[in-house]
C-alpha cells in the first residue's frame, strides 16, 4: 500500500476545529472512493499540529481517488472551512509499506492510548534494515515511495530517503548506521482514528 503521512501546521488554538470537521465529513467520504484513511491524531509535544495517515492500493489509484475527491462536492463544501485552520498543509512523506498498517475498529480507541512514531532520514538510498526494530511494540514500518507525485495539487516532500516506524512502545530502537537525521513524535489517536 502507498500512504501519505501528512502533518499540518494549523493556526493558533484550531486543531480542535480541524478534528472535528476532519472526523464528521472527510473519512467516510474519502473511503467511498478506494482510500484508506488510517489514522488522525494529535501530535503532544506540537499544539498546533494535526498528523493523519491515507492509504492507496496503488500510484494510479492514488491518482483517480484524489481527483475524484478535491473536485467533488464534499470538498467544495468543507474544503475551504478546513483549510481556513491551517498555516501549512504540504509536509508530506509519500510512503510505501514495509510492516503494513494494521487496520482497527474506528472509535475504539482508548482517550489516553497514545502512539509513538520515529522517522529516521538518511542522505542517500538508504540500506536494508531490519523492519521488525521491535516485534513486540511494532505497529507499522514504512518507507519512502520513490514514484513521483503525479497529483501535484497536493505537494509531497522530494529527495527524501526515510523510514518511519509506528509504536505503542515508549521504548527507542538502536538508530540504524547512516541516519543523518532523527524525529520523534507522541501522537493522542482522535477519537474516530482507525489506528490507535
Amino acid at each position: 500500500m502507498i500512504v501519505e503521512l501528512r502533518r499540518y501546521t494549523l493556526r493558533e488554538g484550531r486543531r480542535d476545529e480541524l478534528i472535528d470537521l476532519f472526523d464528521r465529513e472527510f473519512l467516510e467520504t474519502q473511503e467511498e472512493l478506494g482510500m484508506a484513511v488510517l489514522g488522525q491524531f494529535r501530535d503532544l509535544d506540537r499544539p498546533d499540529q494535526f498528523v493523519w495517515l491515507r492509504g492507496f492500493t496503488d500510484m494510479r489509484s492514488r491518482r483517480t481517488s484524489l481527483t475524484v475527491f478535491y473536485s467533488g462536492p464534499v470538498w467544495s463544501e468543507h474544503g475551504p472551512a478546513a483549510n481556513a485552520t491551517m498555516l501549512d498543509s504540504d509536509d508530506v512523506l509519500l510512503l510505501r509499506e514495509v510492516v503494513a498498517v494494521p487496520v482497527l475498529d474506528r472509535g475504539a480507541a482508548n482517550p489516553e492510548s497514545l502512539l509513538h512514531a520515529t522517522i529516521w532520514y538518511w542522505a542517500g538510498p538508504f540500506p536494508d534494515v531490519d523492519p521488525t526494530l521491535n516485534p513486540e511494540g511494532n505497529l507499522a514500518v514504512l518507507r519512502t515511495e520513490y514514484a513521483a507525485n503525479d497529483f501535484p495539487r497536493l505537494p509531497v516532500r522530494a529527495g527524501e530517503h526515510a523510514l518511519v516506524w509506528l509504536t505503542r512502545s515508549p521504548l527507542r530502537a538502536d538508530v540504524p548506521a547512516g541516519v543523518v537525521k532523527t524525529e520523534t513524535f507522541r501522537l493522542r489517536p482522535t477519537p474516530r482514528s482507525s489506528l490507535h
